[in-house]
């Protein structure tokens, strides 16, 4: 049996699914991921990128959190790819209970799932730091410099989890409950360095454990199988 035929039966024979995934879901989107070779944290900037997307450099010098914010994160020209897709529809087909993500672009609501825990937070969502409106990412994009709301003045800040930042408490206890009641957990596109959000998955209970990412994880050997190819192109072979 090949790896994917084993993946095959597996999705076919649970029905408590939940996914857990990372920058190399989007990937294959056209999103760049932090920590490949190309990622942004190999590129040169004036600042590091941990140092720029951190709460307090945010406070201290926003014009140049937006010029990297709005230049490398804030990517609103790119479509849902298969593994969006194919999620979307288990969901649909009642086999899959959620999708939790450390991903910020809502490529997973945009092809159509519902029950998405946003472990880092949404480009989607921002909120005026004075008065609270919402603003969505299409105005923030259209802003010239530090985007200000349009009622009060204040500074608008994206719903988006910045360095120095805790997790929203209610979306991380909603990620630990549906990874309690999963039968099987399949990890994509993450190499599961990032924590806290890294962490939750400790907290899988059930029968099987898949992990699906190019390069090799912590949890490999935990795993009950283990596929090192583009999650996008593994997904796109698996029938619903």
């Amino acid at each position: 049996m090949t790896k994917l035929e084993e993946l095959q039966e597996i999705i076919d024979t649970h029905s408590r699914i939940v996914f857990f995934g990372g920058a190399g879901v989007s990937t294959e989107s056209g999103i760049p991921d932090f920590r490949s070779q190309d990622g942004l944290y190999n590129q040169q900037y004036r600042y590091p990128p941990e140092t720029i997307i951190s709460h307090t450099f945010f406070v201290r010098n926003p014009e140049e959190f937006y010029r990297f914010y709005k230049e490398k994160m804030l990517i609103l020209d790119v479509e849902p790819n298969a593994a969006h897709k194919k999620l979307a529809e288990l969901e649909e087909k009642g086999k899959l209970l959620a999708v939790v993500t450390q991903n910020i672009d809502g490529l997973h609501q945009a092809a159509g799932s519902r029950r998405v825990f946003e472990l880092h937070g949404s480009i989607h969502r921002n909120y005026c730091r004075k008065c609270g409106k919402f603003f969505d990412a299409s105005y923030m994009k259209a802003a010239e410099g530090v985007p200000k709301c349009d009622v009060c003045g204040g500074v608008i800040k994206p719903d988006v989890v910045l360095y120095e930042e805790g997790l929203d408490q209610d979306c991380i206890e909603g990620a630990v409950s549906a990874i309690r009641e999963a039968d099987c957990l399949i990890i994509g596109g993450t190499s599961l360095v990032v924590y806290p959000a890294a962490g939750l998955i400790d907290y899988f209970r059930g029968d099987k454990l898949v992990l699906i990412n190019k390069s090799a994880t912590s949890r490999d050997r935990s795993a009950d199988l283990v596929i090192s190819e583009p999650i996008g192109e593994v997904f796109s072979q698996i029938r619903v």
